[in-house]
């Protein structure tokens, strides 16, 4: 019960990222492998805001904020000007971009492992003995973060002109929806998103800049399972990757070998359903 438990807590932060990633590949068809140093890069600052003496949540806010800019910036000012009809050259921007984030970050603030702080107390929450309070608040916000993406993309007309886009750019273009401010936003929510999967996980696995590398490999496999055009398949992905991670590693693998888990997982995935469990099947005349 605590294996399973523990892994539905870490998987509330696979499915964030995974979430993020599958908000970019809608909208650029290709993966973000920077998507994880972003959102590390993005937990550092909270961590000099806080250390600066601002309050947890309002660093939290803040960073989050300033997560967003960020990655719309990435955007507009790096995507945006590269037109070529080859996938090879965001591919290398991607790539870049992870190198990019991961030095500034350690030259910033050296590779030194650090302590990021828990805004939940160190008692367990409810009498319970399966979870620890961070476990249960780092569930709370994911879990807050997914349904407010969610209504978002619903109800708003804004949401519904990035759904309109990530469908089909072209036609969005043709009704008046300014495809290239949807392209920003889509990746300013994601960098956002990724943010808080960050500051959730910091506090488990301690704060350096390496610590997204291997989040980022069980997020990239919750996606495929779920689907990497579906945001849904995505959350139910990640939910189902930590649970799988963390009971395969506790009772068959051992904790040395649970990132092959995720590798199996991702193996797995492309040669039986390469859709996922929710994604939609593309077929195209050649």
């Amino acid at each position: 019960m605590h294996q399973v438990l523990a892994g539905l807590a870490t998987g509330g932060i696979y499915a964030s990222v995974a979430l993020a990633l599958v908000m970019i590949h809608q909208a650029t068809h290709l993966v973000n492998f920077a998507q994880g140093e972003m959102a590390m890069f993005s937990t550092y600052l909270a961590w000099t805001l806080i250390q600066a003496g601002m309050p947890y949540w309002a660093a939290f806010l803040l960073t989050v904020g300033i997560s967003f800019f960020i990655g719309a910036a990435v955007q507009h000012f790096v995507l945006r000007p590269i037109r070529s009809d080859s996938v090879l050259p965001l591919v290398i921007v991607f790539i870049g971009l992870l190198v990019i984030f991961n030095s500034v970050a350690g030259w910033l603030f050296t590779y030194t492992i650090k302590v990021f702080p828990s805004p939940f107390p160190s008692e367990p929450l409810f009498g319970q003995r399966y979870l620890s309070s961070h476990e249960v608040g780092a569930i709370g916000v994911t879990l807050v973060v997914l349904v407010l993406l969610w209504a978002f993309f619903r109800f708003t007309p804004l949401g519904l002109a990035m759904r309109a886009v990530a469908q089909n750019p072209v036609s969005s273009r043709l009704v008046g929806i300014r495809v290239g401010w949807m392209l920003a936003l889509g990746w300013g929510l994601a960098a956002a998103v990724g943010a808080v999967a960050g500051m959730m996980v910091a506090p488990i696995v301690y704060l350096d800049p390496n610590m997204m590398a291997g989040i980022l490999l069980y997020a990239f496999a919750a996606a495929l399972i779920g689907g990497i055009d579906s945001p849904g398949g995505a959350v139910v992905g990640g939910f189902l990757v930590g649970v799988l991670e963390n009971v395969l590693g506790a009772y068959v693998v051992g904790n040395e070998l649970k990132l092959v888990v995720a590798l199996v997982l991702i193996v797995g995935v492309l040669v039986i359903k390469p859709s996922g469990l929710f994604g939609s099947v593309q077929v195209t005349r050649v």
